[in-house]
């Protein structure tokens, strides 16, 4: 007796990476799930790129937020979708590294998805209020190592880049801070420039307008080089704790199985999207900065979620995270 269901199944997955399909490809719009709401940093990212890939693909690639669980239910929507290259996610560093040591998701971050293209690396600027002593990061060190567990840390909550940022600061200079979570970026620095916390490691956007106007004091960038909309910020290695690198980057995947020459035509898209001087502008603008050519493939974007993976996972699951 024939199983239809099964036939029918096989034969949906036979047309799904038949080379004839995959050269017609893509015939409608693609949808980009970004698992973030809507006016973010993140979200800009995704509809900038989404934008410009339209007129390498000949289709809109239209934008869909899914936020809500540290943006995983975002991209547990597209680890269910169709591996037809018509839905794409917007993967961060939260959602591709991060939760895969925190959360029960029902996926894999990494079997569960084809990468296709880095699309911008984001370090965080270390920044306190100006009530902190400190004047650079090697005496805010200091100031902390004097009185343990005493200054406190915004962040944006359990698992965030400040959090888990905030944690190997900890373990890098054998100090302890005392985090204090809050609902965005935005109400994390409203408390610091009010002198109600102390210091947090957030992303440049944020803290950058209030460091330029002297309200808030950057002791680095979390990274081995400087910020192209901010060189006047040292690096991490420069001021005193090498090695502390934090980077909140984004990226595209799709779903296990999509055909590698549908991967590679939606590469080839994010690719030329990153050529296109007014994203480079924009990024620099929100303290993001371009991945150089040779980290734009596929196989670079599994590169650097593995190594990411390797480094994060343990310090993570020691630092032993509690989510709500």
């Amino acid at each position: 007796m024939t199983n239809w269901p099964l036939a029918l199944a096989f034969a949906f997955a036979v047309q799904a990476i038949n080379p004839a399909a995959a050269q017609e490809f893509p015939s409608r719009p693609i949808k980009m799930v970004i698992p973030v709401p809507p006016g973010g940093a993140f979200d800009i990212t995704g509809r900038l790129v989404a934008d410009r890939m339209r007129a390498s693909l000949g289709q809109p690639v239209i934008i869909e937020n899914v936020g809500g669980a540290a943006g995983n239910l975002g991209v547990a929507r597209v680890v269910r979708a169709a591996p037809d290259g018509y839905t794409v996610s917007l993967g961060l560093w939260t959602t591709h590294v991060v939760s895969g040591a925190i959360y029960d998701l029902g996926y894999d971050v990494v079997k569960d998805f084809e990468p296709i293209g880095l699309l911008a690396t984001a370090p965080q600027v270390i920044a306190s209020s100006n009530a902190v002593p400190a004047q650079d990061l090697r005496g805010l060190v200091a100031w902390l190592k004097a009185d343990p567990g005493r200054a406190t840390a915004a962040t944006v909550g359990a698992g965030s880049p400040p959090h888990v940022a905030g944690i190997l600061l900890e373990q890098l200079t054998q100090t302890r801070v005392r985090f204090v979570p809050y609902r965005g970026g935005a109400l994390a620095v409203q408390d610091l420039l009010a002198g109600q916390v102390d210091l947090t490691i957030l992303q440049p956007a944020v803290v950058l307008p209030h460091v330029r106007a002297g309200k808030l004091r950057a002791y680095a960038v979390t990274a081995d080089a400087r910020l192209t909309g901010a060189p006047e910020i040292p690096t991490v290695d420069e001021a005193g704790v090498p090695g502390l690198y934090v980077s909140a980057w984004s990226a595209l995947f799709a779903p296990k199985g999509t055909p590698k020459e549908i991967v590679a035509k939606l590469n080839a898209a994010v690719v030329d999207a990153l050529r296109d001087p007014e994203i480079k502008q924009r990024f620099t603008e929100m303290g993001q900065e371009l991945p150089p050519r040779a980290q734009q493939t596929p196989e670079a974007l599994a590169a650097l979620q593995a190594a990411e993976i390797a480094k994060w996972w343990p310090i993570i699951k020691a630092a032993h995270i509690e989510v709500q």
